[in-house]
């Protein structure tokens, strides 16, 4: 793609990144491309930075940017950036490209969102045609982006605009026809929007990658590549993620021009605060094993690997007497979005979930994250267990470990550069309760309903539903399937749907 720099409207100029190669490969230009150090297993090599990043900062004062959004950050309590963000943010407020590799939970959220919204500041977006854009594989991460960003985003007033499937697409198009200077959204979405005449990205200035590796790993690239086509070729780019494979090179060399690279080597990939345990269980006790575990005191999410699975032991859960609930592919948006509002709150204690769950959410105060399946690659591991042991906070990730499964346990932790301790259980084992909390449940079944505060709200949006018109509802059934490609082909349990 050519990237040469074009004659950007003034009110854009803000944009501007240092100049682009003539093809925008990175390090194409004076300086020679140089070599490219040696990759790590699994991953490909970061390209080498030809203009020297700026140094990070040990305070948000000490970044150029707009008194509202310094006094936001105050307001959220938030003083000193995490490494990611002292890192990166004095280069993408300058305009510069960024390749951010870091673990889950390191902050990666803010160290894109403050950039990109105090290089929007002062600019307004005419209607369809946003001026930034940030690309997520998931709704649930969708989601939480716009929540961390919309206390700083009200801040300079600047509007918002969450583009997600499963949601209703007539009030995501009336969202960007009153003018969003900021998307999130998924690729699918977002490309039926595009079809729609609802939006153009031809104005968008600043464009972020999250989480691509996912993107990749759920056929979402070539949408992907087809959306960066349409955004402006001389815009900036950042790509953040807590792994970067090698499907990803075709992104970092296509579209960042001699980015800054801040990198976290993936064996330091595990929290330094959270603990891990590999857990062996004989498989006729394993069950009780995970009943114990879940009626702990305090939340838990538990992983297991399909849909069926998660909806078998939430039940078994439930008529146990532990206030759990299921989240995977197969549920609805706004179940989805429910069942996470009622684990954030309390209301749920247990969260069962596939890999819908393990990228994208953000509780306070979990503690514990329990493998009942064990993952089949390193990286859905550190993302699991990611769940916990956020922003500096303590946290353990505990493994159930069947005989027949020891070995792959033992390749994956290797993969995953971490050192777990391991321990023989059984259930109502003194060391099993020390090291998960678990205890015997009640035995009293428990049913999982709405809080009362809650019960208005859905009759008001069922009757907001009803004024929508028939062109948006048709829109909203409308199969696109065959259209979309990966992106519409339905939710499952190890490809969550976006």
């Amino acid at each position: 793609m050519n990237r040469t720099r074009s004659n950007a409207p003034s009110s854009h100029a803000r944009y501007g990144a240092p100049s682009r190669g003539r093809s925008g490969a990175p390090g194409r230009s004076a300086g020679g491309r140089g070599r490219r150090p040696s990759a790590p297993q699994g991953e490909f090599a970061l390209p080498v930075t030809v203009t020297p990043a700026l140094p990070a900062v040990e305070a948000f004062a000490d970044l150029a940017m707009p008194a509202p959004l310094l006094a936001a950050l105050g307001r959220e309590g938030m003083t000193v950036p995490f490494p990611i963000q002292g890192a990166t943010l004095p280069n993408s407020l300058a305009g510069r490209d960024v390749l951010g590799r870091g673990r889950t939970g390191s902050g990666k959220t803010l160290a894109f969102g403050l950039a990109l919204l105090a290089r929007t500041d002062g600019l307004r977006a005419e209607p369809r045609r946003p001026l930034a854009l940030v690309l997520v594989p998931t709704r649930e991460l969708a989601q939480q982006v716009t929540d961390a960003l919309t206390p700083y985003a009200r801040a300079l007033r600047l509007r918002l605009a969450t583009v997600v499937g499963g949601m209703s697409i007539g009030r995501q198009a009336g969202a960007l026809r009153s003018g969003a200077e900021v998307v999130v959204a998924t690729p699918g979405r977002l490309k039926d929007l595009i079809d729609r005449g609802d939006c153009r990205l031809d104005q968008v200035g600043i464009t972020v990658l999250d989480e691509a590796d996912q993107m990749a790993d759920m056929g979402f690239m070539p949408q992907v590549t087809a959306l960066l086509d349409q955004v402006r070729p001389e815009g900036q780019r950042m790509l953040f993620s807590a792994t970067l494979d090698r499907n990803v090179d075709l992104l970092v060399r296509r579209y960042l021009s001699d980015p800054v690279v801040h990198s976290v080597d993936p064996s330091q990939g595990a929290v330094t605060t959270m603990e891990h345990h590999v857990l062996h269980v004989h498989g006729a006790d394993k069950h009780r094993t995970t009943t114990e575990i879940a009626a702990r005191e305090g939340r838990v999410i538990m992983f297991l690997d399909t849909k069926h699975a998660v909806d078998r032991l939430t039940e078994h859960l439930l008529s146990s007497g532990v206030r759990a609930a299921a989240l995977h592919g197969g549920k609805s948006q706004p179940q989805r979005t429910r069942t996470l509002t009622h684990f954030k709150t309390g209301h749920v204690t247990v969260l069962v979930a596939t890999n819908v769950a393990a990228r994208g959410i953000h509780v306070d105060n979990l503690d514990l994250v329990v493998n009942v399946d064990p993952p089949t690659d390193h990286k859905d591991y550190l993302h699991r267990g990611g769940r916990t042991a956020r922003a500096g906070e303590s946290g353990s990730v505990v493994t159930l470990v069947t005989p027949g499964q020891r070995r792959d346990m033992s390749r994956l932790m290797a993969a995953a550069g971490i050192t777990p301790q391991t321990a023989q259980v059984r259930s109502g084992d003194e060391e099993l309760s020390r090291i998960t909390g678990a205890q015997a449940p009640s035995g009293i079944p428990v049913t999982i309903t709405a809080p009362a505060t809650e019960r208005p709200r859905r009759a008001g949006a069922s009757s907001a539903r009803s004024r929508r018109s028939p062109r948006d509802r048709r829109a909203d059934r409308a199969p696109r399937r065959a259209a979309q490609g990966p992106a519409a082909q339905g939710p499952s349990a190890s490809s969550p749907a976006a």
